[in-house]
């Protein structure tokens, strides 16, 4: 980073900056804990010679320390070959009409406040508004230490039960909303893009009207016809920045398309996803007739829904983390 042109090529030297940030969430933790352990150890000798009270204090500070190496027990589950890397984070509406277009809305509250919370930064790619209120779907850019090891454990089918807001009668509806998370990969991806493969069209981005409304066709859609997998984007100005973006997002989904066929295990986590209705959720948001988020993958669940859509979600992640280790283990164990 100190050496001379570093910043010539802006992009690349932004993935090493992203590389260098990610090493850092690892590693300085853990020495800063090391270090405070060894001091917690000399004032404990200190205290138990000259100052019992100060040992209350002490167990104080221990129980503070404990947390913190529970979490840094967390970041090493997060050990797979992309768990470092930013992330395209895609919500999309399913069954439920008006309702899950609307329940998109909420999940995307929920999950913006928890990058907020993490200092996580976020950027929109593309979103189509739905057509009466809410969302039909939207793709973020998500960066910061471990975004995809983190995000992709929220990959799956998730449900509401509330009393709609949209129904006169106020009768109790239930709405599916999916979400998938691909890892960003750096331009020396191993993926090949034909010209010949690819259909790519400009459109006018969407806006919110009036002055707003763009006068180009700076939006961009792009085709990939031996799969039929579709990517835009439309959140810049700028059509060549737009098709860049598209095709980083295209480059992902045809690596991990890949992986699925290749790999057991990312096949496995993608078929749990499975269609976006009854029967394939990984986790559940009840708010009527009683309270209660749960997920059905862990069993973890907590009756505080305001909470969790207000973006408290780190303890499903966390439970999530802990089951996936645990499966891997087992499936070590039983080929041994």
């Amino acid at each position: 980073m100190t050496g001379p042109g570093f910043w010539d090529n802006k992009e690349a030297a932004q993935g090493v900056v992203s590389r260098l940030s990610a090493l850092k969430a690892i590693i300085e933790p853990a020495e800063e804990l090391c270090r405070e352990t060894q001091d917690l150890e000399d004032l404990f000798e200190l205290a138990v010679e000259s100052d019992p009270d100060e040992l209350i204090q002490l167990e104080k500070d221990l129980t503070s320390l404990t947390k913190r190496c529970e979490q840094i027990e967390l970041t090493g589950l997060l050990s797979r070959p992309n768990d470092t890397k930013n992330c395209f984070f895609s919500i999309h509406a399913g069954a439920g009409g008006t309702e899950s277009c609307d329940w998109v809305s909420m999940l995307l509250r929920m999950y913006t406040r928890y990058f907020d919370k993490n200092k996580y930064q976020y950027s929109e790619l593309d979103i189509t508004p739905g057509e009466e209120a809410g969302i039909r779907s939207i793709t973020l850019r998500v960066s910061g230490p471990f975004a995809y090891g983190k995000l992709s454990c929220e990959t799956g089918v998730h449900r509401l039960v509330r009393i709609s807001p949209f129904d006169a009668n106020k009768r109790r509806h239930t709405s599916f909303a999916a979400v998938d998370c691909l890892p960003e990969f750096e331009e020396d991806i191993d993926i090949e893009l034909k010209e010949e493969d690819l259909k790519i069209d400009f459109y006018r981005a969407s806006g919110a009207g009036g002055q707003h409304v763009n006068k180009t066709s700076s939006a961009v859609r792009i085709l990939h016809k031996p799969t039929g997998i579709v990517v835009q984007c439309q959140n810049e100005r700028s059509q060549h920045k737009n098709k860049a973006s598209s095709l980083k997002v295209l480059k992902a989904r045809l690596y991990m398309l890949e992986q699925k066929k290749r790999d057991a295990e990312i096949a496995k986590q993608y078929g749990q996803k499975g269609e976006i209705a009854w029967g394939y959720q990984i986790r559940s948001y009840v708010l009527q007739p009683y309270q209660l988020v749960k997920d059905h993958r862990t069993d973890y669940q907590t009756g505080n829904v305001d909470s969790v859509l207000n973006g408290e979600i780190e303890e499903f992640i966390d439970a999530y983390l802990h089951e996936r280790a645990k499966d891997r283990k087992n499936e070590t164990d039983n080929k041994g």
